[in-house]
């Protein structure tokens, strides 16, 4: 769904009224799924991405959580499963086909066989964001500038709140 499309002309309102209906204690609630349906619209199955993005981050936050700031050698491998999966996931739909096809250019003119295949994957909307967005949040629990979020349902919608895109 874009922000200049009709449906998001219809979905915006519904979205607003609806938070301003629901009690105060429960609005996050209708954020998380409007931002979930917001990003399903383009292409469902990519949500899995942002789900996987979601509770690796939230679950390395809580471990991190479980140390004292001056514990930061604990603290460390939870910051690099958070740094791998996030860095892993960006380079694999972001930039692997552009490194895959430089290869196979270089091959190409080195005359060596190449068979790599490149894959023909759509980039998901928004995956930059997120995968910042959950980055630096590792990064801060580790350095001990915020706490971690105990709440999984904030947490996933500090990550997916659609407006911030």
């Amino acid at each position: 769904m874009l922000f200049n499309s009709t449906e998001f002309f219809i979905f915006f309102p519904v979205v607003v009224t609806l938070y301003f209906l629901t009690p105060f204690n429960r609005r996050w609630i209708i954020l998380l799924l409007a931002s979930y349906y917001f990003y399903m619209s383009w292409k469902p199955a990519y949500t899995l991405i942002l789900v996987a993005s979601t509770l690796i981050d939230y679950t390395c936050g809580r471990m991190m959580g479980r140390f004292a700031d001056e514990e930061k050698d604990k603290r460390r491998p939870w910051l690099y499963l958070s740094l791998a999966a996030n860095l892993g996931t960006l380079l694999l739909f972001k930039y692997y086909n552009f490194f895959n096809d430089s290869a196979r250019d270089l091959a190409l003119t080195l005359n060596v066989p190449y068979a790599m295949p490149a894959f023909e994957l759509l980039l998901p909307m928004g995956i930059s964001f997120y995968t910042f967005q959950t980055m630096s949040y590792s990064i801060d629990v580790y350095n001990g500038r915020i706490k971690h979020e105990k709440h999984l349902g904030i947490f996933a919608l500090f990550v997916s709140f659609f407006p911030s895109w």
